[in-house]
């Protein structure tokens, strides 16, 4: 699909049931109330069939053909993405340690006439995300490589047990798992002022099933989530079909740029603006990670 060939956004979205450039009719509030209701006592929210049943195939074929582009590594992690071998008191949740065995294909490896690169750019849809959040407004990532990615979980592979640096995150299922794969999370299971590590060890320990919640989701579905304060993962992927999702990632502040060592980690590389922007970090609480 060229670019001259990309739908309008009225084409790709179904406008109908979710009026993008009418936020303010009585439909479009009705959308954005229950948008932020749930995001508000749940941290997430699910806007099902957000993409028109008539472009799923080809969503799912433009991102099976990225998804070979993606930057693969298995390591071992914990759920604060510090280092494992951390000075940390011996019953302490970031003790525990998985495989991360999840990869993503960066924005500069992602055609930009691609569907998930019209819709990240668009800033209609821009405008409906952030009142669904209650935002003014968003801005898109500075960062070259992590502003519009695809995730990419193959079979015997999963996302662990993990917190977001990001307090909110915006994402669309492309491709199912033939088996597993399913989206996990704790809602709110911690604040800004507190980590709540036994609630965190609970749930690693396999006996938090009170604090979670699994979220059957479809390809073409759009979920917002607040990932800051909800423990979540992707379960191990089972069978011979990978999950595909992309991950569109906005910031309240323009100029955001991911640091070398976590750049590096998900992708392998670091470009000269990470190098730039270096120490130039602003964070919002003093949460571990």
């Amino acid at each position: 699909m060229s670019t001259s060939e990309a739908p309008p956004l009225d084409q790709l979205v179904d406008t109908a049931r979710y009026p993008l450039s009418e936020t303010d009719s009585a439909d479009g509030e009705a959308v954005i109330s229950r948008a932020r209701h749930e995001l508000s006592t749940l941290g997430c929210t699910v806007l099902p069939d957000f993409i028109r049943p008539s472009l799923r195939e080809t969503l799912s074929r433009e991102c099976s053909d990225i998804a070979p582009r993606a930057h693969f590594d298995v390591e071992t992690v914990n759920v604060y993405n510090i280092a494992v071998d951390s000075a940390l008191p011996e019953d302490h949740p970031g003790r525990r340690t998985f495989q991360r065995g999840n990869a993503f294909v960066a924005r500069d490896r992602i055609p930009t006439d691609s569907l998930i690169s019209r819709l990240y750019g668009d800033q209609v849809f821009q405008r409906f995300i952030a009142r669904c959040f209650g935002l003014p407004r968003l801005h898109e990532l500075a960062d070259p490589l992590s502003g519009l990615v695809l995730n990419v979980v193959e079979p015997g592979m999963e996302h662990p047990w993990h917190f977001d640096t990001n307090e909110f995150t915006v994402s669309m299922l492309t491709q199912q798992a033939q088996a597993g794969g399913i989206f996990e999370y704790c809602p709110n299971i911690r604040s800004a002022h507190n980590e709540r590590f036994g609630d965190v060890r609970d749930v690693l320990e396999g006996k938090g099933e009170r604090l979670t919640r699994r979220l059957p989701l479809q390809p073409g579905d759009l979920q917002l989530f607040k990932g800051r304060y909800a423990l979540h993962r992707v379960s191990p992927v089972r069978g011979e079909v990978a999950r595909h999702s992309a991950i569109f990632a906005y910031s309240e502040r323009p100029g955001i740029i991911g640091s070398v060592a976590r750049t590096r980690q998900l992708f392998g590389r670091a470009l000269p603006e990470h190098l730039a922007g270096e120490g130039r970090a602003v964070r919002g609480d003093r949460l571990l990670d």
